[in-house]
């Protein structure tokens, strides 16, 4: 019999993998990835105190564009930014959520760094 993989299985252990070794402070929070068939989120997460600090996703209200592909992930990430701006935070280090550093996920980072952080 053939077992088929378990592809959110598979993240989640790269996840936990990535996540040992990164942590978020109030200073430099984690920017935070999660990727589903249909929209795309981001939050900056300050791991000490263990509370969001600022979130965008492409399911907001008011948000332009589609969430599954890579123009929407950039605005998601562009939003992000403007927010963190605005909360005073400027620095961040960048989770990928266990996903390829590619496509959508490249995209909304890529769009974080144009709207101001830097990671």
């Amino acid at each position: 019999m053939i077992k088929m993989k378990d592809k959110n299985k598979a993240r989640a252990k790269r996840h936990y993998r990535v996540r040992k070794n990164i942590s978020g402070t109030a200073e430099r929070p984690r920017l935070n990835v999660f990727r589903s068939l249909n929209h795309i989120y981001a939050q900056l997460i300050d791991d000490v105190k263990g509370v969001t600090l600022v979130a965008a996703s492409s399911v907001e209200k008011g948000f332009e564009g589609n969430g599954s592909n890579v123009e929407g992930a950039k605005a998601v990430g562009k939003a992000v930014a403007e927010k963190a701006l605005a909360a005073g935070i400027k620095e961040v280090v960048f989770d990928r959520g266990g996903y390829l550093y590619h496509g959508r996920v490249a995209a909304l980072a890529e769009g974080a760094r144009e709207g101001g952080l830097e990671f």
